[in-house]
């Protein structure tokens, strides 16, 4: 039934409590690229300019973790999973007080944390990723896709931690 005013047709219920209206910074973005090396600095150039032009609220300090999770991650996919998944995705979704970023591939191997090592060059991409997310404040972790493949994620809260 429409009213187009004039009448005492029924008030409208008031409305339900929800949620607060979203801020305009906050969203989900995803893109995918080759598994390739050339996407590592590409991912980080589109999650770097996706902050900006979406005005969300971070600090130099987080978009620098940010950057360098996005770009271990991507690394990652490129050099251990291109084999059985030549396309990843990279996600970033932003709320109110986080921004969590994303690594998706269709490798069905799920890494853990290796123990440093200090005699091997590599193989801390994910410690370093793990490290940067607690200092923030953070987490991350790596889950397993409906297909069979991975996403590995990291969420950082936007607001400084206080430390007592």
């Amino acid at each position: 039934m429409e009213n187009h005013g004039g009448g005492s047709g029924p008030k409208p219920p008031d409305p339900l409590p929800h949620e607060p209206d979203p801020l305009p910074y906050e969203g989900v973005w995803r893109f995918t690229a080759p598994a390739v090396d050339a996407s590592v600095p590409q991912a980080r150039h589109a999650v770097r300019d996706l902050l900006h032009r979406q005005g969300v609220p971070v600090c130099d300090d987080l978009t620098h973790g940010l950057l360098l999770i996005v770009s271990e991650l991507v690394t990652n996919a490129v050099k251990h999973a291109a084999l059985l998944s030549p396309m990843l995705a990279v996600e970033v979704a932003v709320g109110a007080e986080w921004v969590r970023v994303s690594v998706e591939d269709n490798h069905p191997y799920r890494p853990t944390a290796l123990e440093a090592d200090h005699g091997r060059t590599g193989g801390r991409g994910l410690l370093l990723v793990r490290e940067i997310a607690r200092e923030a404040g953070g987490v991350c972790d790596v889950e397993h896709t409906a297909g069979g493949g991975k996403v590995i994620w990291a969420a950082l809260p936007l607001k400084p931690v206080q430390v007592l």
